[in-house]
């Protein structure tokens, strides 16, 4: 029996349940993580096209006098995007981070995320993303500086700790709690071990006893039944999915359906995939423009193929992915996904 509190909502069916941050009330669980350089806004458009409950931006600066740049720019654009509107924001000043909050407040967000998760070199070097881990009195500055500032609920992502001598990711996450936080995000695994390893699925469960808001459970979840396996074992009220969405959006459907019904659903069919695909790549094209559109389109394709139903010649994904013509790019597409293709492969193979 699970004990009634504000964060607690009651399941559907199964282990899909509305999820509540703050005052909102999600439609699932099952929410897309923001990756950097890949949770832009096509590919956040076509996650939750695709059955995600909630999608998080890619982290943007804390340092709002680069809110001019090309990069930021595309970046911070959410215009015309339904509820609910989540950026994530990364930096290490708690006055900086408190003022890029209440500018992506009044520039149309609807939730702050703080991201303390980040292992990359780069971001770490600045003492920002998972460093932060190792300093818990600025984690509790920036935190408590960051709710006082905005009137939407603040969000956190952080991993388990910074190395596997120093898991602090109870102590991060009641913290986060005492600052007024509505929920917090665990990748399950530390700053050091970055994306290798086991997950660390028993630390985000001690995490979840330890606190009452809503924690969302993360890294490693790439089927149906392994969600499953994460909300059962954790006790999480939702799952993040992140790099096994990549070439994949459908997964985030495929997981809805299981988690409400306790049964596989039949793949895709080859032609509604290829809808999918097409109509993303082509919102890529028309979001970016035609020089920075192939540009950011090509890791999608790349992405897409290697899950693609039949094989792709070489030779043709190397033309797809060095053409300099966003038109050329999206025909020679179609033409490796369409059936014809498939049947020439196959009479040539005979």
């Amino acid at each position: 029996m699970v004990p009634e509190s504000p964060h607690y909502v009651r399941p559907l069916t199964g282990f899909l349940t509305n999820m509540q941050i703050g005052p909102y009330s999600l439609p699932n669980n099952v929410i897309a993580a923001p990756m950097a350089g890949v949770s832009d806004k096509p590919f956040r458009q076509v996650c939750r096209q695709n059955g995600a409950g909630m999608v998080v931006s890619e982290m943007v600066t804390s340092n709002v006098e680069l809110a001019h740049t090309t990069k930021t720019r595309f970046r911070l654009d959410h215009h015309d995007e339904p509820d609910v509107r989540v950026i994530q924001i990364v930096g290490t000043d708690p006055k900086q981070l408190a003022q890029a909050a209440q500018f992506n407040v009044d520039n149309g967000a609807q939730i702050i995320d703080i991201n303390m998760g980040c292992p990359a070199k780069k971001v770490c070097k600045q003492a920002a993303g998972s460093a932060l881990l190792a300093n818990e009195p600025l984690v509790e500055q920036i935190l408590e500086s960051v709710v006082r500032a905005v009137d939407v609920p603040v969000t956190v992502k952080i991993r388990t700790g910074s190395d596997p001598l120093n898991r602090n990711g109870v102590a991060i996450a009641q913290i986060a709690q005492a600052c007024g936080v509505s929920a917090i995000t665990v990748h399950g695994r530390t700053r050091q071990c970055k994306f290798v390893g086991e997950v660390e699925y028993n630390t985000i469960s001690e995490i979840k006893k330890a606190v009452s808001i809503p924690v969302i459970a993360n890294g490693d979840i790439c089927t149906p039944e392994q969600a499953k396996f994460v909300l059962d074992t954790t006790s999480a009220d939702a799952v993040m999915i992140g790099r096994a969405a990549q070439g994949k959006p459908w997964l985030f459907a495929q997981i809805v359906s299981y988690l409400e019904s306790g049964s596989i659903e039949e793949a895709l069919p080859v032609s509604q995939k290829r809808v999918v695909i097409l109509d993303h790549i082509a919102s890529i094209h028309l979001f970016y423009g035609e020089r920075l559109g192939i540009k950011f389109a090509r890791k999608h394709i790349k992405w897409y193929l290697q899950h693609w139903d039949w094989t792709v010649p070489n030779d043709l994904r190397l033309t797809i992915s060095t053409t300099e013509s966003c038109s050329e790019q999206l025909q020679l597409l179609e033409l490796v996904l369409s059936d014809s293709f498939n049947n020439d492969s196959i009479s040539e193979a005979a």
